[in-house]
């Protein structure tokens, strides 16, 4: 990974955010899936608890293959999203990093990430017997329409209440537009990082940002999160200011579609470092930016800002849609061609992709390339296979001039 001195501050922020979990007495814990609103829960004071976050750490740190057979030593199916049996897993024998997570309170689950998350929740529900809430985000098939914003703020109220009688306090308004506030600011520092990957040559690579997005979806809504973001940022603007690309002689520039596999990311970066070819952007980083558009200015509008910017995430968007932007990318970051990583775990992400890959190739003329993976389970995964795709991908493409 591209050495940037923010990455000791990271493990500083997401280690202390772990033990005040493991040790917390004061405040109630929420197990919350990654696109739901945590900054309703910042709000009340109330630690969020990410399963997701916590089933990466697992598979990067080469733990979770352990975890996934003791879930399905227990009936979950293969087939299931290697996340959930990361987890599942990692509660039936309370291993892996920090030995497990701390018991929930209640449950808060968001569907604009995918469906399964219902069900995933449900289970985690029915075991600890405590209340789950979800954020029914309708996929938009067609666009934004005012139907779906209507929809989505009637949840955002509803919540407002559930947290209101479960904590047994009313619902702090003036302390959520402060963390909205920040939440806006740190979002906005990920954001206009990410697009410094602009420059040529760019001076991070995706690989960097998989693993510094972690305090944007654990932490978001703090002003750890927001100085966090300006000390990465205000690093990667030098770097970009004097032309420090994180690669050297970089010759090709390519978008990651999907989720990392974060069992592989050191051989990945070794093979595409060899190869002079940079990772310049990723759907699934950018996903954290689009908070940066919540105007909290306009009170009376901020559920209804709110609610865009949560219903308007890659992963819920129709065909039409997601070819758009990626050919916005595409011409944005002047790559040269495009990845796109068929998830076994996540059908929502990877659903329709080899034409979607087709599509974007007609619309752009730039070449792409799927690679059948996973993000969670080496069981499924073959270097040869996955590598030996890479390498005509990359003989396709034409190198920057």
């Amino acid at each position: 990974m591209t050495k940037f001195n923010a990455y000791h501050k990271m493990k500083e922020l997401l280690t202390n955010y772990y033990i005040e979990a493991k040790t917390t007495t004061e405040k109630p814990i929420a197990w919350i899936t990654s696109g739901a609103p945590v900054e309703f829960l910042y709000a009340m004071d109330i630690l969020p608890i990410y399963p997701e976050n916590y089933a990466a750490m697992c598979a990067a740190n080469h733990q979770s293959v352990e975890l996934m057979e003791a879930a399905e030593a227990e009936g979950f199916s293969m087939d299931l999203c290697a996340y959930a049996r990361t987890d599942f897993g990692a509660d039936i024998t309370q291993g892996g990093p920090a030995a497990g997570l701390p018991a929930p309170h209640f449950l808060l689950c968001s569907t604009n990430i995918c469906k399964t998350v219902i069900k995933w929740y449900e289970v985690i529900a029915r075991k600890y017997d405590v209340p789950l809430f979800i954020v029914d985000t309708p996929f938009l098939h067609d666009g934004m329409t005012r139907d779906l914003v209507d929809y989505t703020v009637s949840q955002f109220k509803d919540l407002e209440k559930f947290l209101s009688e479960f904590t047994g306090r009313a619902f702090d308004r003036d302390r959520f537009m402060e963390v909205l506030q920040l939440s806006r600011e740190a979002s906005k520092y990920w954001k206009d990082m990410l697009y410094l990957g602009q420059t040529v040559p760019s001076p991070f690579n995706s690989l960097d940002t998989f693993i510094h997005l972690g305090p944007i979806v654990t932490l978001r809504g703090t002003q750890a999160c927001v100085d966090y973001y300006k000390m990465l940022y205000d690093e990667v603007a030098e770097r970009a200011e004097k032309k420090i690309g994180t690669i050297p002689d970089e010759q090709y520039r390519v978008l990651w579609d999907n989720l990392p596999i974060w069992f592989k990311m050191r051989r990945l970066e070794s093979f595409f470092e060899e190869k002079k070819t940079t990772l310049v952007v990723t759907t699934y980083a950018n996903s954290w930016g689009g908070y940066s558009n919540i105007d909290v200015t306009r009170t009376s509008e901020v559920y209804e800002a709110l609610a865009r910017s949560y219903l308007d995430v890659y992963i819920n968007l129709g065909f039409k849609e997601r070819i758009k932007y990626l050919a916005e990318l595409i011409e944005e970051f002047s790559l040269t061609g495009f990845i796109m990583h068929s998830n076994r775990s996540c059908k929502p992400y990877s659903v329709g992709m080899y034409v979607l890959q087709d599509d974007l190739t007609k619309l752009t003329g730039k070449p792409g390339v799927v690679i059948e993976a996973d993000q969670n389970d080496p069981r499924v995964y073959s270097d040869a296979q996955v590598e030996t795709r890479l390498e005509a991908f990359i003989e396709s493409m034409q190198p920057i001039l």
